[in-house]
């Protein structure tokens, strides 16, 4: 009896494994338990609640990893709590999947601006407008981000001016 119960587990745990067939499969061909789970990070995000909203786009990342909406939507979620970083990291996952992904691409630049990486940006703002032949607001919103970081990042010249040394003499010490 034992025997059969090894190879029923041995069963389960080859029939859990990706095919050949899952590698396969487009990149549009997200599985539906993923966009179920998505679609409830939208409703969270929605209402504000970004720590579901978060909770859920994960869950649908681990039912399908290859979900690159599920990873903008973190992304973005990531830049509403302040954490560019973060963000910038998931945009690089988003456009593993698909390189030419306006929205990730304009959301990694507008990222790269809030830490300060204003030539990068200046590069993902290229790209963007390279991909996009007409008018796109998100080569707008990077175009703008771009612009504000700048204003942000600029220094005084009286902050960056040497100053003068100061130094006292005293006499009559040994």
């Amino acid at each position: 009896m034992r025997v059969s119960f090894l190879a029923i587990g041995a069963g389960l745990v080859l029939a859990s494994l990706p095919t050949a067939s899952d590698a396969q499969r487009a990149d549009n061909d997200i599985f539906p338990a993923s966009i179920a789970l998505q679609k409830q990070g939208e409703a969270a995000q929605a209402k504000g609640d970004l720590n579901g909203a978060v909770d859920y786009y994960e869950s649908a990342l681990a039912a399908d990893p290859r979900n690159r909406s599920a990873i903008i939507a973190l992304a973005q979620v990531a830049r509403a709590q302040g954490l560019p970083g973060k963000a910038i990291g998931l945009y690089r996952e988003a456009l593993l999947l698909e390189p030419n992904d306006l929205v990730a691409l304009t959301g990694q630049g507008e990222a790269l601006a809030a830490k300060g990486a204003l030539e990068i940006a200046r590069e993902k703002l290229a790209d963007a407008q390279r991909l996009c032949k007409s008018d796109c607001p998100q080569v707008a919103a990077l175009e703008k981000a771009i612009a504000t970081g700048a204003s942000r990042h600029v220094v005084a010249a009286e902050a960056i001016a040497p100053k003068p040394v100061v130094t006292t003499v005293t006499s009559g010490q040994n």
